[in-house]
């Protein structure tokens, strides 16, 4: 199920996003889009050597869709050593016209296609344009309940990650969020690109290190120097900054893993290629080379809805909640949906 028709379905605050893409008329945001695209915020390529590699783990707090372990062979390739900035995708619509699925208003037929039979017809305040924005609570709620924290907020999108009043003026060296699957696949195929597979992102991630947990080994995430931009303190009501930031984080602000790559672990979730299936690793062959995924998306939670896979975590990831931030974790949603905590970085073959 797209994440936004969740949110409509627990909270009656969100709604499913239309789909598609064009050129649209000016507006006001063009002047943020000038401003950000003149910031020199451009990736800078690394080489992540080929090789084979143990994908997976089978050690806690494994899920089981990280599991069997299982050996993969990739080529090398080249991979953004940043996730894709607000600068960068700036640059991308002023020479496109390009539009994210966050800023179209939103069709009532495709909210309905994602409801039980019979559901009513959605407000028409919840058709407008927009997106899904963490807007945690100032007390502890059951973690089981996404629309504690999740809201869905009119005119929210990639420039306006925040809601309609917020801007990214200021934030060109941040990751662009709000983004979906086939914005992140229009963005790639203009830079001249491609999104990494997944087993290429876990690849990159694991820095050349093996059966470590994150990118940087296997020293625990809160011992020494901040690593990532990850939940300090209590989900989702408390997070002590001690990592710095309480929302995303400028890319590049802490170290690399060995490969020169950086925010493989938190800040904001990145998109693969691939779509997800729950069963996958199961049905991997031994010695797999440059696997590209299964041919369609199973979610056991939600089979109605094929997924593509995200990785990486987020700064909303947190042991107490979510370790997505472990290099070998798994996640995925709808290609259609943004988030104000899913971004993504892009890879390009060395032929």
């Amino acid at each position: 199920m797209n994440a936004r028709t969740l949110i409509y379905l627990l909270s009656g605050a969100g709604c499913l996003a239309a789909c598609g893409n064009g050129a649209r008329p000016a507006t006001a945001a063009d002047s943020t889009v000038q401003a950000a695209k003149l910031i020199d915020t451009m990736n800078r390529m690394v080489l992540i050597p080929g090789g084979a590699f143990e994908m997976g783990t089978d050690e806690m707090p494994a899920q089981p869709d990280e599991q069997p372990v299982h050996t993969v062979q990739v080529d090398s390739f080249m991979m953004d050593e940043h996730e894709v900035t607000n600068g960068e995708f700036a640059a991308f619509v002023a020479a496109t016209g390009y539009v994210t699925i966050a800023e179209k208003p939103i069709s009532k037929e495709e909210i309905l296609k994602e409801l039980p039979p019979g559901s009513p017809d959605p407000d028409s305040s919840l058709l407008q344009a927009g997106s899904l924005v963490f807007s945690p609570p100032d007390h502890e709620v059951p973690l089981d309940d996404v629309s504690q924290w999740w809201a869905f907020k009119p005119g929210a999108s990639w420039q306006h990650p925040e809601g309609a009043e917020s801007s990214i003026t200021g934030k060109e060296h941040y990751p662009a969020v709000h983004i979906s699957w086939e914005d992140a696949q229009a963005y790639a195929q203009w830079a001249g690109k491609r999104l990494p597979t997944e087993a290429e992102w876990e690849y990159a991630a694991r820095g050349g290190l093996a059966r470590q947990n994150y990118p940087w080994g296997n020293e625990a995430l809160t011992t020494g120097q901040p690593k990532a931009n990850t939940w300090n303190g209590h989900f989702p009501y408390q997070n002590t900054k001690t990592d710095g930031f309480y929302g995303t984080a400028p890319v590049k602000t802490y170290a690399p893993n060995r490969y020169g790559l950086y925010d493989m672990s938190g800040n904001v979730w990145e998109w693969c290629a691939d779509w997800y299936d729950a069963n996958y690793y199961q049905h991997t062959p031994a010695g797999a080379h440059n696997p590209q995924g299964p041919d369609k998306g199973f979610d056991p939670a939600d089979p109605a809805a094929p997924k593509r896979v995200i990785r990486g975590g987020s700064f909303m990831c947190t042991d107490e909640y979510c370790s997505g931030y472990r290099v070998t974790a798994r996640m995925k949603t709808t290609p259609t949906s943004g988030l104000s905590n899913l971004g993504f970085r892009c890879v390009k073959d060395l032929k």
